[in-house]
């Protein structure tokens, strides 16, 4: 009776778009990909290399703390779950490639996910540090900042709210000249519905404020609001939000 509590269940997907290919046939086995080692990039995130392309392996093994490993989604599927959900809405995003995880009854043991590589991308935390010129670029920053606020904008309008939506979060491809945003990094990102949407919505918003404060105008950063509200006068109610935004972190700096 009790025996689903303690059998070990695996669940291993390579998307429809890899199976068939030397690629996927690399990847065929959970244990073998966990174990791979590869360019070390921070936490628990590898760089690998599989038929002469790059690509993002994130490892999670088991919480150290009990309850927490008891949620209906680990971590892990809930960042696969997310970026999968990204592409289907039209959210451009890391592009999965494989992911799976191993239980032991309802308890999360190991999970892998794999995406591919960005290439010639760089998150925003890294352009304001090392390529700041990039900011100063009028045409540049006002094409990054309409495609922010186009996908934040969608992400609320599906009620979804990302919870992490920092500077380090968004990747740009500095290569074109039309850059591309890309979304990283979501475990935490879910579904909220009233009262609670309203709440996550500022702290998105606050999130990628917080950085912004630092590095653009405040006609810049106000011209973003206007983007991502979608108007062109603010009223009262813009206004209480814009307000709401600026004071969520005012205390925890």
């Amino acid at each position: 009776m009790f025996n689903f509590l303690f059998s070990k269940t695996l669940q291993w997907h390579i998307v429809p778009e890899y199976q068939g290919t030397k690629t996927a046939d690399l990847l065929k086995d959970f244990n073998e990909v966990y174990n791979f080692e590869g360019e070390y990039i921070e936490g628990k995130v590898f760089k690998i290399c599989l038929d002469n392309k790059h690509y993002y392996l994130k490892k999670y093994a088991r919480f150290k703390r009990l309850l927490p490993r008891f949620i209906s989604f680990s971590k892990v599927k809930m960042e696969w779950k997310n970026l999968l959900w990204f592409k289907k809405i039209g959210v451009p995003a890391a592009r999965v490639v494989a992911y799976g995880e191993e239980r032991k009854g309802i308890v999360v043991q190991r999970g892998v996910l794999i995406t591919e590589e960005l290439e010639n991308c760089f998150d925003l935390v890294h352009i304001a540090n090392k390529k700041p010129e990039l900011l100063k670029q009028k045409k540049w920053l006002s094409q990054v900042s309409h495609q922010l606020a186009e996908i934040t904008q969608k992400l609320h309008a599906h009620h979804f709210a990302h919870n992490d939506l920092k500077w380090r979060n968004i990747m740009v491809d500095t290569h074109s000249e039309s850059p591309q945003l890309y979304l990283i990094d979501c475990p935490a990102g879910m579904k909220w519905y009233k009262p609670f949407l309203a709440y996550r919505i500022i702290k998105d918003l606050a999130c990628l404020d917080k950085r912004a404060k630092y590095e653009l105008s405040r006609t810049q950063r106000l011209a973003f609001y206007k983007d991502y509200a979608q108007c062109e006068k603010l009223d009262k109610q813009h206004k209480k939000q814009i307000r709401n935004i600026l004071k969520f972190f005012h205390e925890r700096e």
